[in-house]
This record gives C-alpha cells, structure tokens and sequence, in this order.
C-alpha cells in the first residue's frame, strides 16, 4: 500500500520507516525544511538504535521518500497518518493547531476519498474536531474519514516496538477505515501475533492518555514507597522485586528513582488531568501523581545538600542528562531540573552524556561536557548519578574513588551496592535505601 505520514519527529519517522520496512511505500511529509534535507542526507534528527541503517536501506529500495509539501502527500496516497506534535500548553492542555493545520491543508487538496489517522497523542474527541475541520474546508462533497491509532512506542527500542507490538489500537467509524487498517497492519499482525483491538475513536484516544498515565502512577507509588523505606529502614529494592513476582503487578516500572521525564509521561498525565477537568472531574490521584513526581527529585537535593552543607564552589559531577538510556532525548529529563539549581547555587558543573550531549549543549552552551564519566568525575567534590546508562554500571569504582576530591555519589538510580560502597569507603546515597 501507499502510506503518508505528516511529521517527521519520533512518532512519524520511527512509524513511517517501519511501515516501509514491511514492504509500504511511505511519503514522510515535514513542513520543516532543513530537517528534510537532513533525512535526504541519511542524517538522523532523533537518536533511535537501527533507525539509520533501516532509513538507508528502504530509501535506496525506493520504499521509503521524503518531502515537504503536504499536497504531494495528499496526492500520494488515501490513507495519511498524522504524526505532527501536541506540545503542552500553559494550563497543562495539549496544543492542538499543528493537527488542526494538517486536517485543514489536506481538505483543500482532497479530490477523493481520504482516510486521516491521528497518530499524536490526541485528547479525546480530536476526531470529531478534525471531522469538523476537514468539512469546513473541502471544497466539494467528498467522503472521507476519521481514525485513531495511538502509538506505544518506548525510547531506545521504538524500532521493535513498531514491528512487535503488545496490541494494535484503532479507533474507527466505518467498515472502510477498518479494513485499510488492518491491511496496513496485517504484516505486523502475521510477525506478532499481537492483537488488532478495535474501537470508537474516543476510546482510542483515551487508551493512549490512560496507558502512559497509569505507566507514570506505577513509578510515582514506587517512589513514594521508596521514601517510606528510607524512614522505615527497608530496601526498595527487595520490596519492588517481591511485589513485581505478582503477575497482577508486575516488576516493570517498579524502579525507584528521581522521578519520570521524557516527551510522554509528564505530558501526558498533565493532558489527563486537563481532560477530566474539562469533563467535571477531578483526578486527584493523577495530581498526586505530579506532586510525588516532582517531590522525588526536591528530596535528592536535599540529599545532595546534606552531603556538602555549602553547595557554592563546589565541583559536581553530573553523569546523565537523557531521561533515560538508549535516547538523546532530554525532554523533562532530571538533569534539566537539577542543573539550574545548581548554577543558581554557584556550583561548578561537570557534564556527562553519550548521547545526548549535543542537545543539552544547545540549552547550556556555556557548560563543560566530558567523554567520558571517570574524566568527567575527575577533581569533583560529588558525583550525581541521574541516568542508568550501562557506562555508569561498568566504571571501575576504586579509579572513581582515586580522581575525586571527596568519594561521594548520590546515586538516583540505585545503580550500585551500597554495601561495597560503605567497603570501599565512599559515600553513597541511593533512593529507598539504608546505607
């Protein structure tokens, strides 16, 4: 089948180049220029494990294209997946004119029938909001239709998760739209084995917000136990590995920490929260969800503020700024809360990242990055442990130890054995345990 995709940013280009991957011939449309000619030049905008190479290899079979007229999509194909961004707005609602945009633009150009898939992360109801749009601005009685096919991916293992997914979500009117989904999908369908769950439209949309939002609850009721343990004297980690043997629970996302980040989970649940808000219900568990969230990370500053009592002119030593391991992506990622603080409080910064660096560079040009988190710890008074990234895990401890000013790491990933850190006599605090 012939596929367009409007929006090339991690849902668009992960979702298109998979799509070419199982044999589609996909248009990926962006009104963005210079990110375009990017792609042409095999240059990736977002860090993803094998998307380079499967970019290369389905250009060069002629199954995967770029442009950035939004016409030559519409011309391409009947079946355009919207794939544009939802950025948060001010009260916490998901700003919608880059999906009104689209609808508008491929309603003037329609001349047939048209299938449109929300692709974004959408509030529910943006289907009969982009149903209205689209009426209003064709220019002829044409038919078309409206459909919702949220997305699951995972940073750092997108690729899999495009091509074995848990489940298949669409939100359809009409026989029609139904059976050009499936035929998409039936591919994906045959490999995994994964449910093809259809439903309205509103429901389609609302799994999405439900899904990430109870993702992000499981991680702030670790974190919130992790606290008790602290007072109480017990691990969290023995206590989240006993409760994840039930398989009505789960280990996953049971990793105590500094708190969720990235591009979906605090936008997501801030979305949730205005959605029901809109409809006369208060989320109260959902808002203590964002308290804990962000009370997780005020709680390893005082533990951070503890360890050196006078935080200006001290050397700190950041390992970390992605949100999580396997992305450059900093989206709401700890390190974006911590290092202001920490510059207001006159500290020196020391910065590592193996990947996302560059885009933390473009917001703190002015700060000092490492190759490598031995150089970067080096002559530090603390290190801050923020991302789980496996080079942290391997560092030799007794070479850490030797280059520091003082050995002393707050661990917001509870990455190492307090144990032999009390043996090699560094100190150490972790999250939801006792040293």
């Amino acid at each position: 089948m012939k596929i367009t995709i409007v929006g090339t940013g991690y849902v668009g280009l992960v979702t298109g180049t998979c799509f070419a991957e199982i044999g589609h011939e996909v248009l990926c449309v962006d009104n963005d220029t210079s990110k375009i000619e990017m792609l042409r030049r095999f240059e990736m905008p977002i860090y993803e494990k094998d998307l380079p190479e499967l970019v290369k290899k389905n250009v060069h079979e002629k199954r995967l294209q770029f442009s950035t007229c939004i016409e030559e999509g519409n011309r391409f194909s009947e079946v355009i997946f919207v794939a544009v961004g939802t950025p948060p707005g001010y009260k916490g609602e998901a700003n919608m004119s880059y999906v009104e945009n689209v609808g508008r633009r491929v309603a003037e150009t329609m001349d047939s029938y048209r299938l449109l898939v929300e692709k974004s992360t959408v509030p529910i109801n943006t289907g009969e909001q982009l149903k209205r749009t689209i009426s209003k601005y064709l220019s002829s009685d044409i038919d078309f239709d409206i459909a919702s096919n949220p997305e699951f991916l995972r940073e750092g293992t997108a690729i899999e998760d495009a091509l074995n997914p848990d489940r298949i979500v669409v939100g359809i009117e009409s026989v029609r739209a139904a059976e050009l989904l499936r035929k998409i999908y039936a591919p994906i369908i045959e490999r995994s084995g994964c449910e093809f769950l259809e439903m309205n439209i509103a429901s389609a949309e609302l799994t999405k917000h439900a899904s990430n939002s109870f993702l992000a609850m499981k991680i702030s009721f670790i974190n919130a136990v992790s606290r008790i343990c602290e007072l109480a004297g017990a691990d969290i980690q023995q206590v989240a590995h006993g409760m994840g043997l039930d398989k009505r629970i789960s280990p996953n996302f049971l990793n105590a920490g500094v708190g969720y980040g990235g591009s979906c989970f605090p936008k997501d649940v801030d979305a949730f929260v205005h959605i029901a808000d809109q409809y006369g219900y208060s989320f109260e568990l959902l808002k203590e969800v964002q308290r804990i969230n962000q009370s997780q990370r005020e709680h390893f500053m005082q533990k951070l503020q503890r360890e050196l009592w006078v935080t200006q002119d001290k050397t700190i030593a950041i390992l970390g700024l992605a949100f999580k391991p396997g992305t450059d992506d900093i989206r709401q990622a700890p390190s974006l809360y911590f290092v202001p603080q920490l510059l207001e409080a006159k500290a020196k910064l020391k910065l590592w990242d193996p990947i996302a660096k560059a885009k933390f560079d473009e917001i703190h040009p002015t700060l000092n990055y490492y190759d490598t988190p031995i150089e970067c710890a080096t002559d530090a008074d603390i290190v801050l442990i923020l991302t789980d990234w496996p080079e942290i895990k391997s560092m030799d401890l007794d070479r850490l130890k030797s280059v520091m000013k003082c050995p002393a790491i707050i661990d917001g990933r509870n990455l190492f054995d307090p144990k032999e850190m009390k043996n090699k006599k560094i100190s150490y605090y972790s999250i939801g345990r006792t040293h």
